[in-house]
């Protein structure tokens, strides 16, 4: 690559990850009767948004923070959208697990397979998630922000209900009115921030807001921190995501487990660095931080259910990167980044595993599993290595990603901070415990033994679930795992235990864009140019 012409590419390539999915969710209703192209064009759209978003973190990593203002027209009238090392580094993440998600939904029958089942609507509600996610990570101030959540709002709340179960209903309905209410506060926030400003451009908010009363610049914060803490689960705004994630199917589970929360952490980031004011909210990220990771996993303790077991641990993991944000300094929000790339791939990684067991035995109750280690000894290491990962057991990335924010605990020194790192070291220890109780009766001890292992679903799930049980040794026998399922997972496991292989250069770049974040005049001067012309 000609690093000469490099920094002129960025810009080109900064709207892709949100258009390309956008055309190609158009592509896939026009051809909705024919599953192969639309297949096709699915596999298309994503590939293409890992090659950009790679090439973007390369770009976004050697020459910097890059703006695009759409149309030409200049801030604070346009619409900017920015690229930098975190906005990159979230989109690569992204985008190479919703491809292995695709590729595990098509093996796992996502198709328009018979009369009963509503998939053709699947994949392109699916691209339309994917760009609500990019135009989230890519948006340059908080209204298109907000039209990024309600994109995903839109487009996670048809895939919540596919299929028209009155569980899945129930679940939709309460997630709707979660995010709805999620929604009218950051409106709220909006509103606050406009009227107090005159703009919301992140970047001219974060050079007006200087000029701001004190009590208005704390309102306007408290208000986005709010919005942002429901969509990313932090406690206690956390209660709706255990009854809502688990009645999905397999593949849209995972993706709302690996990416839906982490695109609200992503916003408290974002806001954090440009917008906080003076650090005033960092003790109360810290406390939230600490109950997050705590009554997240004790709720993970105490399930019977593997899916409800992994959105508690899904919640309490959030905690981590929330303490390395409180920390308001370079080593915690690098801390935090890696954490985010970490988790996004080792959770989604776990709900596929869970997936591929419940078609496999028939369910995800541990009171009907046993024996899986026996029956299929791929599965037990497609579960035991994430499961580990997540434990943070040395040498995978989630000891290296927990090291790093205990590191930064202990340069912090406060008192409150060393209560997280004990905390954190607590969540670690029960997290262990809970994947040794998971390996324990779901994969060690002999089905005969479970309480309920006479008992199996009729058939493999699909995206209309099949209530009837049957007893196990009368199932339709799914047979061998599909080959599309297996690799997919696969890929995502290798994905991360390469951020445990490539954990010095990718540590590199959480490092620079943290330095970039507790930098925000690196952020405004890539929007703005001179900041004091914007005032």
């Amino acid at each position: 690559m000609n690093d000469h012409l490099s920094p002129g590419l960025l810009p080109v390539l900064i709207p892709l990850p949100v258009l390309i999915p956008l055309l190609g969710a158009a592509g896939t209703l026009i051809f909705g009767q024919h599953r192969r192209i639309q297949g096709y064009l699915t596999l298309l759209a994503l590939t293409s948004g890992v090659v950009i978003s790679a090439l973007m973190l390369y770009l976004t990593d050697h020459h910097g923070t890059a703006a695009l203002q759409v149309g030409g027209w200049q801030t604070p009238i346009g619409i900017s959208l920015v690229a930098d090392r975190l906005s990159a580094a979230m989109l690569l993440v992204s985008y190479i697990v919703l491809l292995c998600v695709s590729v595990y939904g098509s093996g796992q029958n996502i198709r328009d397979g018979g009369d009963k089942q509503p998939t053709s609507i699947f994949r392109p509600t699916y691209l339309v998630l994917t760009a609500g996610v990019s135009a989230a990570f890519l948006a340059g101030d908080l209204f298109n922000l907000f039209v990024g959540f309600e994109l995903l709002l839109a487009a996670s709340f048809v895939l919540l209900t596919i299929g028209a179960t009155a569980e899945r209903i129930r679940a939709g309905v309460s997630y709707v009115m979660v995010s709805m209410l999620s929604s009218l506060i950051f409106l709220t926030g909006i509103a606050l921030a406009y009227a107090t400003t005159g703009t919301l451009n992140l970047a001219q908010l974060s050079v007006r807001l200087g000029d701001a009363p004190e009590g208005v610049r704390t309102a306007i914060y408290a208000v986005l921190l709010v919005a942002f803490g429901i969509k990313a689960a932090v406690f206690p705004l956390s209660n709706w995501l255990p009854d809502s994630y688990p009645t999905a199917p397999a593949p849209v589970t995972a993706v709302f487990a690996g990416l839906l929360t982490k695109v609200g952490v992503y916003a408290i980031i974002r806001t954090h660095s440009l917008l906080a004011p003076d650090g005033r909210f960092d003790t109360v990220l810290l406390v939230c931080g600490l109950l997050t990771m705590l009554i997240g996993i004790f709720g993970a303790v105490a399930q019977s259910d593997l899916r409800r077991l992994l959105s508690f641990t899904l919640v309490s993991h959030i905690g981590y990167m929330v303490f390395g944000i409180g920390l308001a300094s370079a080593a915690g929000l690098a801390g935090a980044v890696f954490y985010v790339a970490h988790h996004i791939l080792v959770q989604t990684t776990l709900f596929l595993v869970v997936g591929i067991i419940e078609r496999q035995a028939g369910s995800t109750s541990m009171r009907r599993l046993g024996g899986l280690a026996a029956a299929s000894p791929l599965l037990g290491v497609l579960f035991l290595i994430p499961a580990l990962n997540l434990a943070g057991i040395p040498p995978f990335s989630g000891f290296i990603g927990k090291v790093a924010l205990l590191q930064a605990g202990a340069m912090d020194g406060s008192a409150l901070a060393w209560i997280l790192v004990g905390g954190a070291v607590l969540t670690s220890l029960l997290t262990l415990y809970v994947v040794a109780i998971v390996w324990a009766k779901a994969f060690w001890r002999d089905r005969s033994d479970a309480p309920e292992g006479h008992l199996a679903a009729a058939k493999p799930p699909s995206l209309i679930e099949e209530d009837d049980d049957v007893l196990y040794d009368e199932r339709s026998d799914p047979g061998r795992i599909p080959v599309l399922m297996v690799g997919a997972t696969v890929v995502l496991g290798v994905a991360g235990l390469a951020l445990t292989v490539f954990a010095g250069p990718i540590l590199g770049i959480a490092d620079r864009a943290a330095a970039d974040l507790y930098d925000s005049a690196i952020y405004v001067g890539a929007v703005l140019g001179d900041p004091a012309a914007f005032r």
